[in-house]
């Protein structure tokens, strides 16, 4: 290339080449040659006409050779005739679009217009008003003149006179047309001094609203805002506006509360309690806590009235009045079979209720509350509690004794009064309670009645047949003898005690029993006392509150709600409850959470006082006596509540100056795995009471080291930690479990009963072997085995991984899922550590 001086220019001749460093990763690097090459550019020729037009500037037909290939002159015309009509078609659409932009100024105009009139509208009817309103003023005061006129003394006229003119002629210059004039030029120049001060300070910013309107006149007012504005103005044309009445609350203070609570509490904003607290010199949020002197200040300050509560007056809520006699019912009375262990109080209850009881006991003993209702043959309704006799259940027959109406004395013939006879009679003369006493087992040979009614007139229970006023009854539980006689004298007691409650109130009861079950969670068996327990109640039980999710009665059914003297299941805590615990309904749920957290807490510190109330001496002398003295920590889980405290307080007992029992701790439901974390850092064996270990508890057991010992009968475990904790164990029955099997199905085989079709998940099942039926990790079935099948053959045992069936010996509740632990028991020789 050159230019006009014939001077060559500088430029690409060929291809460029270079070097390019590429990076990759963990720090490698290559070199590349890249090679950089010029565009084609094809340049046509003049003859071809406007250069980039390709011959379109010409003739279709004139320079075939610039024309496409394959394109015909037809083709070439046709195409030109669809450019031009697209041309076209542009040209008309910019005229529509031209001519729409129009008819939308002219539209904008038009709405502009309409504001504009409309505001001159409402500005005259301002002006109007406001005249008339001056006008009215002005004829008011020309009255009071004219009447302070005529009351003048008539001494001085001639003062009057030359002023009376001069008051009652207006000036020229102040005509009323003359100042109204005036100040609506004053407001129009304000305005436009507003809308003008509006319009810079907003010029920043621009709306849809303002570009539809062409941006003239800023934002427009809304409907409400005039509203508002017109009724300022009447409020002012009619003597000014009134200033609200301020309201004067009385707020309740507690001993602390949040900034914003108080707030609340006063219906003042935050930021003004806030303000006067900064104001104090009190740096506060919202959400900081104050003393009650620094609320009631505040409160003073805002003209409110303080009432000062405690936090016990959270409790308040519970209804504590005194029941109309109109509104009372009759209703059941409430029935506790108490007595010495084994003299037959459960089976005497099982004659009544015509049902097995005893049979579902471990050991035939009775370690729970059960609460049962039963229908007598004449009709009326009686509520039986079936209490445990062992003497590690006192407390729990103590809480018996407190809901009862009547209390069944059941004394053996044949064993006369024994330990728990004697507690039995001091709870119900505690609980001031009338009582009955039933003499059982009287079909047997060596029974002695009157044995029997001369022992307790040592105890001063003299019964009508020695001339008392204490009906007794000989029964037996085994013939049935004497029990229709038994329920004869219930109701006579029943009738005279005029037994009744209100049936309409809120409803009042005490928890009997409590556990924690897996598929239903915490579950409590509750007493109506008062009121009516319906299903969806919010209640707060002891440190516990809920909603009634289900109520279920003695048979298991489900109910919709439970009267005075009923007991039912309840379903829907959020905890266990303790036993003895005091149900009461609620209105809301906030209450019956606040009142549990306040019981919880007033718990907490009523421990850590407890604990903190010993002294320096008191701790040395008390350090100075555990050095001689071995403990022997365990931990101790349950079925139920109840249970579960029988066993700490039998704990308690055992020991002497040598040796005691120390329970770290205690609960309800399936060992865990924090459970055995707990006993391996204090080197304690853990209890289980009815409940097994899940199966991560048991891995860490057997990693750690820990014991787990399994208990159903109370004796057994108290007569072990005795023996653990005196070092007596020179020979004991220990159980060694050998397998785990799984119920897959279960099977109907005549002459047989219930089948379960079992795969042994782990160790060995053999027949002679003892076994215990698992469902959710609790007991609830131990016994034998009836059979022992694989295939079709009876076997001695089946090995872990095979498939065998098995038959229950007098006992058919098996379900799918359920898990049978297979175990021995052997005589081994353990010596105390």
């Amino acid at each position: 290339m050159s230019d006009n001086d014939g001077k060559k220019t500088l430029g690409l001749r060929g291809p460029r080449s270079g070097n390019v460093k590429q990076s990759f990763s963990h720090g490698r690097t290559k070199n590349v040659v890249v090679e950089t090459k010029r565009k084609r550019v094809v340049v046509p020729k003049a003859a071809a006409g406007k250069p980039g037009q390709g011959g379109r500037g010409g003739s279709p037909a004139g320079n075939p050779s610039n024309r496409p290939a394959g394109i015909t002159d037809a083709e070439m015309e046709r195409r030109l005739k669809a450019l031009q009509a697209a041309k076209a078609r542009e040209v008309e659409e910019e005229a529509a679009r031209a001519a729409d932009e129009k008819a939308r100024a002219e539209d904008r105009e038009r709405r502009r217009a309409e504001h504009e009139q409309k505001e001159r509208e409402q500005r005259e009817a301002e002006e109007r008003a406001k005249a008339k309103a001056e006008e009215e003023a002005r004829v008011a005061r020309e009255a009071a003149e004219a009447a302070k006129r005529a009351a003048a003394p008539a001494e001085e006229p001639a003062a009057a006179a030359p002023s009376a003119p001069r008051a009652t002629k207006p000036a020229p210059s102040a005509s009323p047309t003359s100042p109204r004039k005036a100040e609506r030029e004053r407001e129009e120049r304000g305005r436009s001094v507003k809308r003008g001060g509006d319009a810079g300070r907003r010029s920043g910013k621009l709306t849809l609203n303002q570009a539809l309107s062409g941006g003239e006149g800023g934002r427009q007012k809304s409907l409400a805002a005039m509203k508002r504005k017109q009724e300022r103005a009447r409020q002012k044309a009619m003597g000014g506006a009134r200033e609200r009445e301020k309201v004067i609350r009385d707020v309740q203070l507690p001993e602390a509360i949040t900034v914003g609570e108080l707030a609340n509490r006063m219906a003042e904003r935050v930021a003004d309690v806030v303000k006067s607290l900064m104001q104090s010199g009190i740096m506060v949020t919202q959400n900081q806590t104050i003393d009650a002197d620094t609320a009631e200040l505040v409160i003073e300050e805002f003209g409110h009235r303080v009432t000062r509560v405690s936090d016990s007056d959270v409790e308040d809520v519970i209804e504590s009045k005194v029941d109309n006699d109109e509104d009372l019912a009759p209703r059941p009375p409430v029935i506790t079979i108490m007595g010495h262990v084994d003299h037959g109080k459960t089976s005497l209850l099982d004659r009544i209720r015509n049902a097995k009881v005893v049979a579902g006991e471990a050991g035939g003993i009775t370690q729970h509350i059960g609460a049962y209702q039963v229908e007598t043959e004449s009709g009326s309704i009686l509520t039986f509690l079936d209490t445990p006799g062992h003497a590690a259940f006192t407390s729990m027959r103590s809480r018996g004794a407190q809901v009862t109406d009547i209390v069944v004395l059941v004394v053996a013939a044949d064993d006369a009064v024994m330990p728990q006879t004697i507690e039995a009679i001091n709870h119900a003369k505690a609980a001031q309670v009338p009582m009955i006493v039933a003499i059982n087992k009287v079909d047997k040979p060596s029974a002695d009645p009157n044995k029997v009614r001369t022992a307790l007139l040592q105890h001063e229970v003299v019964v009508e047949a020695m001339s008392g006023d204490v009906q007794d009854v000989e029964v037996s539980a085994m013939t049935g003898q004497g029990i229709d006689e038994l329920l004869e004298s219930i109701a006579l007691q029943a009738e005279i005690l005029e037994l009744k409650a209100n049936p309409g109130r809120n409803a009042e009861g005490a928890v009997i029993e409590a556990q924690l079950d897996v598929g239903r969670g915490p579950v409590a068996t509750v007493l109506v006392q008062r009121g009516t327990l319906r299903q969806g109640d919010i209640f707060v039980v002891g440190e516990q509150w809920g909603k009634v999710r289900a109520l279920m009665n003695d048979r298991g059914e489900r109910v919709k709600e439970a009267g005075p003297s009923v007991p039912v299941e309840v379903l829907g805590l959020n905890g266990t409850p303790e036993a003895g615990d005091v149900l009461n309904v609620v209105e809301t749920e906030a209450q019956a959470r606040e009142i549990a957290n306040y019981r919880e807490q007033a718990a907490k510190d009523k421990r850590a006082a407890a604990g903190a109330a010993t002294t320096l001496d008191q701790l040395l002398a008390k350090a100075k006596e555990d050095e001689n003295v071995k403990e022997l920590p365990i931990l101790v889980k349950a079925d139920v509540q109840g249970s579960a405290e029988a066993i700490v307080q039998a704990m308690e007992k055992i020991g002497n100056d040598e040796v005691r029992v120390r329970v770290l701790h205690y609960g309800v439901g399936a060992i865990t795995e924090t459970d055995v974390g707990l006993a391996e850092a204090s080197g304690a064996p853990v209890i289980g009471f009815n409940v097994r270990a899940n199966a991560s508890a048991r891995n860490t057991a057997n990693q750690k080291g820990v014991e787990i010992r399994y208990y159903s009968v109370i004796y057994d475990l108290v007569d072990d930690v005795k023996a653990a904790a005196s070092g007596l164990l020179s020979a004991e029955i220990r159980e060694t479990f050998i397998g785990y099997a799984q119920i897959k199905e279960v099977f109907k085989v005549s002459n047989v009963g219930k089948v379960a079709g079992c795969l042994v998940t782990e160790g060995v099942a053999r027949r002679s072997a003892g076994v215990r039926l698992l469902r959710d990790d609790v007991v609830v079935h131990e016994g034998t085995l009836k059979t022992l099948k694989r295939f079709k053959d009876e076997v001695a045992e089946v090995q872990s991984g095979q498939e065998c069936g098995m038959a229950f010996e007098n006992y058919d509740d098996i379900r799918p899922n359920d898990v049978i632990e297979i175990f021995e028991r052997q005589e081994v020789e353990r010596a105390l550590d």
